[in-house]
C-alpha cells in the first residue's frame, strides 16, 4: 500500500466492565476503529452486546493463552490452567512445555478451536486475531492459529512488529532487535497462508501507557502502508483520555490516512 491506512485497536475487549466502557467511549467519540475480544473473561458477553450497537466497530479475536481465563472447563486442561481455568503467566516455561508433551499440544489445540466456536457463536464478523500478550509468536501456536482459523474465516492477523526508531526512542531497541527474525519468520508463514498482515505496529514498547504526547508523536510520523496502533483502554487508565483527545483526532485527519479495520483492506 502506497498511501497510510491506519487501524487503532483496543486490546482486553470483555476483560472487565472499565475495559468495555472505554472502548464504547473511544468508538464513538475518538479514534478507535477496532478491538479484539477475549472469549472467557466476565466482561465477554456484555463486550458482544455493545459490538452489536457498534457497528463500525471492527472486532476480532484476542486468543488468550496467558494469564486469563480459558473457555473450556478446566477439567479438560489440566496442563494448561488451575482448577479456576487461569492460565499461567509463564510464557518462557510454557514455550517448552508445548513442545515437549504431545498431550499438552492437544489440550493447546483444542482450547485453541473452543475460542474460535465461542466467537463464532457471537455472529460477529471476525476482523482479525491476536494473541494476549502476542503469545501467538510462538511457531506451534501459530501453526494452530492457521489451521484451525481457516476452519472459521481467519483471514487477517497483527504482526506485533514495531518501527526500529519508535522502539530506540522507547528505549526497547535490544528488544525489537531481537524478536526481527521471529517476526520476519510469522510474516512469511502468514503471506504464505493468504493472510492480511500489517506493515507496521505501535504499542509494544511501551504497553498500557501510550498517553496524548505518544500518539500525537505516531500519529505525525505515520508511515506509508498499513499500521496499527494498539492500546489497552479503561476508564481508570491515560489511554481513554489520549483516544478521544481532539488533537489526537486533528492530527489523524491531518495525515490523510484512511482508518478502519483489517476487513477493510480486503477486496468486498
Amino acid at each position: 500500500m502506497s498511501g497510510r491506512f491506519l487501524i487503532v485497536t483496543a486490546d482486553d475487549f470483555g476483560l472487565n466492565d472499565a475495559v468495555n466502557e472505554a472502548v464504547r467511549q473511544a468508538a464513538l467519540s475518538g479514534i478507535l476503529t477496532a478491538a479484539s475480544l477475549m472469549m472467557g473473561e466476565r466482561g465477554t458477553a456484555a463486550a458482544v452486546r455493545l459490538a452489536e450497537a457498534l457497528p463500525q466497530l471492527r472486532v476480532g479475536l484476542h486468543l488468550v493463552l496467558v494469564d486469563g481465563h480459558c473457555v473450556l472447563p478446566p477439567r479438560l486442561l489440566p496442563d494448561l490452567v488451575d482448577s479456576r481455568g487461569r492460565f499461567a503467566n509463564a510464557m518462557v516455561l510454557n514455550s517448552f512445555r508445548f513442545m515437549a508433551s504431545k498431550r499438552i499440544r492437544a489440550q493447546l489445540a483444542a482450547e485453541i478451536r473452543a475460542q474460535f466456536e465461542a466467537f463464532a457463536r457471537t455472529g460477529l464478523r471476525l476482523d482479525h486475531l491476536n494473541a494476549h500478550k502476542h503469545f501467538h509468536l510462538h511457531p506451534l501456536i501459530l501453526e494452530l492459529i492457521l489451521r484451525i482459523g481457516a476452519e472459521f474465516g481467519l483471514s487477517a492477523v497483527r504482526i506485533p512488529r514495531e518501527p526500529f526508531w519508535y522502539a530506540r526512542r522507547a528505549g526497547a531497541a535490544v528488544g525489537a532487535a531481537f524478536l526481527l527474525p521471529w517476526l520476519k519468520l510469522m510474516r512469511a508463514r502468514l503471506r504464505a497462508h493468504g493472510i492480511t498482515v500489517n506493515d507496521h505496529v505501535f504499542g509494544v514498547a511501551v504497553t498500557g501507557r501510550l498517553d496524548t504526547q505518544q500518539l500525537l508523536d505516531i500519529v505525525t510520523q505515520l508511515p506509508a502502508g498499513v499500521s496499527e496502533i494498539y492500546l489497552h483502554p479503561s476508564v481508570h487508565n491515560s489511554e481513554l483520555a489520549a483516544l478521544v483527545n481532539p488533537r489526537v483526532r486533528a492530527a489523524v485527519i491531518a495525515s490523510l490516512a484512511v482508518c478502519g479495520g483489517y476487513g477493510d483492506l480486503r477486496p468486498n
